[in-house]
């Protein structure tokens, strides 16, 4: 029978560091044409939209395949996601999830992986735009793959920029975690984090030192744009979780490409440095950036393994 998850079910269930597995587990399955990724399509009406992302991955840990989609409605109430879970070889249904935490866990990740392969090895510093329910997860992920000892913080208000600082800091054991009231501040780090709904950059590439990594996962639509030309100038490797989804998504890029700045052949996907295939940073003062739209097959991945670990504690109710 079919096990239904709730948000209660999956934040008790659901760590870091085994989501930060699965990302990275997928991303590998992508590069050997193990996973297939549908980009997210938009069914609009008056009052809400309509959000329907799908993937599938072959021979996972937890089974010997997947099939699912992620769906998730926005209106003026808010967004509500869910995502379904197949077996791909009996076609069964596995899972129904109530799937905000899940969605914000594995946006997370993949920044977090993106910050594994790509980010110097000594990097220690962290600059982050935003301060909402998904700049949390942002931190955590980029926390449990490099050994953070500063972190700067800039949002458009002092008190949640304060109250964001106060937050992680109970929440990740950081012991230098600080509002910054100018944003060029934050820039001066060795890994940026943008992760807000801006529509013109927060991020200028002139603020930027050598070195930097910069994970971009705020905006997923060609209207926004977290950072400016300048970065993308400045940038030794770009990169994206699917080519297919960031012409229809990443601003950044597609403007860019509009404006003549920038072609489609120096961007590459994450999947080919996470495999090896591609080297993203060959010298410590290249800058390199992650633009993340978020991927069906991350959900997928997660999911999966978020199935397995409710049966095996007998999380969730069976409908």
């Amino acid at each position: 029978m079919p096990l239904f998850l709730t948000e209660q079910d999956v934040t008790q269930l659901l760590t870091m560091p085994e989501t930060l597995d699965a990302v990275e587990s997928v991303f590998r399955s992508y590069a050997v044409g193990e996973a297939t990724n549908e980009s997210r399509r938009r069914l609009r009406t008056a009052g809400a939209t309509l959000h329907v992302m799908s993937g599938a991955v072959a021979n996972c840990a937890e089974f010997k395949g997947v099939l699912g989609l992620k769906s998730y409605t926005v209106t003026r109430n808010g967004a509500r996601f869910y995502v379904s879970l197949f077996d791909a070889e009996s076609g069964a249904l596995l899972a129904f999830i109530e799937a905000d935490k899940l969605g914000q866990m594995r946006t997370g990740a993949a920044s977090g992986v993106a910050t594994k392969f790509l980010a110097r090895e000594d990097a220690k510093t962290v600059g982050i735009y935003g301060t909402g329910w998904q700049a949390q997860s942002q931190l955590a992920a980029v926390c449990a793959v490099r050994p953070i000892e500063r972190v700067r913080v800039y949002s458009r208000k002092a008190e949640n920029r304060a109250s964001f600082c106060a937050e992680m800091q109970a929440l990740l054991g950081l012991a230098d975690i600080a509002p910054v009231a100018e944003p060029e501040a934050a820039a001066d780090a060795d890994i940026v984090i943008t992760i807000t709904s801006a529509r013109e950059p927060v991020l200028l590439g002139q603020w930027l030192k050598p070195g930097t990594h910069v994970n971009a996962a705020g905006g997923n639509s060609i209207l926004r744009r977290e950072f400016d030309d300048e970065t993308l100038r400045r940038a030794s490797f770009l990169t994206v979780d699917s080519l297919e989804q960031a012409k229809l998504e990443a601003g950044e890029y597609v403007i860019a490409v509009e404006k003549g700045l920038l072609n489609w052949e120096r961007v590459q996907e994450l999947r080919h440095v996470v495999s090896g295939a591609l080297h993203g940073r060959r010298k410590q003062e290249d800058i390199t950036v992650f633009k993340s739209l978020g991927l069906a097959i991350e959900d997928v991945a997660v999911a999966a393994r978020l199935y397995r670990k409710a049966k095996e504690q007998n999380v969730g109710r069976e409908f």
